[in-house]
């Protein structure tokens, strides 16, 4: 391992990447100390620290803690990805976009410039609704967050300058990581605003620990509890389904091209974190409206859909298997795929070339995508379960009778504090994996020795 860094190190192009990427990560960790004027910092600290455990505690998670201190980048990289989400719904139903993204690098920019746009426009609403958010709320001392003084259209107009240009300026960071720097730079920028926080957590267990709020005992499964997690993450997310293909001989004046046998690697997670990511991001925003206007039935709604609901699992969990679908379906073309082996002449051993492969392909991607969503919802949604329980009383009729027959430890959780969340160690995990594969790969690529000397990480996206 240290060797690998040393090799990193060595080859100037890599080392730049590497600490270009540091070197942006920092700049996006210092815009999360920097607070939007108008909001009082302590009454803000005091209201966070009563709202853990619900959807603005999972926010700002994602955010780096830069939501609990209202800071310039408090709304961080989710209104991107949500612009990303529509867009990329809307080329599926939206003949001129399904177009441009067939055309190579001019539609590909022409998408992109369009998700900045909406990018803006999202952010615009979500820091609105937040201004108002602010002013309606109190601490816990009777405090209000934003001074009497200060509230009206100034305070709300400053504030969604702020954190708009904010937004922008965190998706300005991703984009030059993603150019420039090394590994995905959105997908960094969230991991990197996940794992800030781990050492105040470790903190935090050793001072329970100390004071007998936890005890050695609860620590160790904690922690044996978390490796078979990220061992099983890190086994599902390599594991494939390989489809034999055969190429037939042909003879190209004096060479003869073909005769081999390979096979094409489908990934039983094709999409990555990507899906979880987006239903997290769809899962914030009745919230968002929530705060926006004070309707009652859009306040039973966003109750009902608070983190932890059973209707917020639900949704949540069928959220993560239509994602893992319609992401699958968007970056692979099992038609394209077989016309590109018919092309070279390659087939399938017992399926005919063209319509058949294709059919038979799309078969086995349907079923192996089953599997990976299922697995996806349940490493995002289980261990919040374990923690928070499942609200069952909510339900309504038959909650109450429900409560009162299943176990406490199944509808109260367990109330073991946890940092890391089922989602959250889904983008950790895989965000590591992603980036390592790429360093591996430019390091083989000028034959230095990668980080796994024995096997190469496989591509997580085939």
């Amino acid at each position: 391992m240290i060797e690998s860094f040393r090799n990193i190190y060595a080859i100037p192009d890599l080392r730049k990447r590497v600490i270009f990427t540091f070197a942006l990560l920092a700049v996006y960790r210092v815009g999360a100390f920097i607070p939007i004027p108008g909001v009082d910092p302590l009454a803000l600290q005091e209201f966070f620290e009563a709202t853990r455990g619900t959807v603005l505690g999972f926010l700002n998670l994602f955010s780096g803690g830069a939501l609990g201190r209202m800071t310039i980048f408090a709304l961080g990289i989710m209104p991107y990805i949500s612009a990303s989400i529509i867009l990329q719904l809307l080329t599926v139903v939206w003949p001129y976009l399904e177009k441009l993204s067939k055309e190579g690098e001019l539609g590909r920019r022409k998408i992109t410039q369009w998700t900045r746009y909406g990018t803006v426009v999202l952010s615009v609403i979500q820091s609105l609704g937040i201004s108002f958010f602010l002013e309606r709320q109190t601490a816990a001392g009777g405090a209000p967050l934003v001074p009497e003084d200060l509230q009206g259209w100034g305070f709300r107009l400053l504030t969604v300058l702020t954190l708009t240009t904010g937004t922008a300026f965190v998706m300005w960071l991703g984009e030059q990581i993603s150019e420039r720097g090394i590994g995905n730079g959105i997908s960094l920028i969230i991991f990197a605003g996940i794992v800030v926080g781990l050492p105040a957590a470790i903190f935090n267990t050793l001072t329970s620990i100390k004071t007998g709020a936890m005890s050695i005992l609860t620590v160790v499964l904690l922690i044996v509890f978390m490796v078979l997690v990220v061992a099983a993450i890190v086994y599902m997310e390599r594991a494939q389904r390989r489809i034999p293909i055969q190429y037939a001989k042909r003879v190209v004046g004096r060479r003869v091209y073909g005769g081999q046998s390979t096979y094409l690697p489908l990934r039983l997670n094709t999409g990555g974190v990507i899906p979880v990511i987006f239903a997290a991001s769809i899962m914030s925003f009745p919230q968002t409206l929530g705060q926006m206007f004070e309707n009652r039935w859009l306040q039973r709604i966003t109750e009902a859909l608070a983190w932890g609901e059973p209707l917020y699992n639900l949704v949540y969990f069928s959220s993560i298997i239509f994602f893992c679908y319609f992401y699958t379906s968007i970056i692979f073309n099992p038609e394209d795929t077989a016309e590109n082996m018919r092309k070279y002449g390659g087939f399938i051993p017992g399926i005919r070339p063209g319509k058949r492969s294709a059919e038979f392909i799309d078969k086995i991607l349907t079923r192996i995508t089953l599997v990976g969503s299922i697995y996806l919802a349940l490493v995002a949604i289980l261990p919040e379960i374990l923690i928070a329980g499942f609200k069952v009383a909510t339900i309504p009729v038959v909650g109450p009778s429900l409560d009162a027959v299943l176990p406490k430890w199944f509808t109260q959780g367990l109330g073991v504090p946890f940092y890391f969340g089922g989602t959250s160690l889904l983008i950790v995990v895989g965000v590591a994996m992603d980036t390592v594969q790429q360093i591996e790969s430019q390091l083989v690529m000028r034959h230095y020795d990668g980080f796994m000397r024995r096997g190469r990480i496989r591509g997580r996206r085939g």
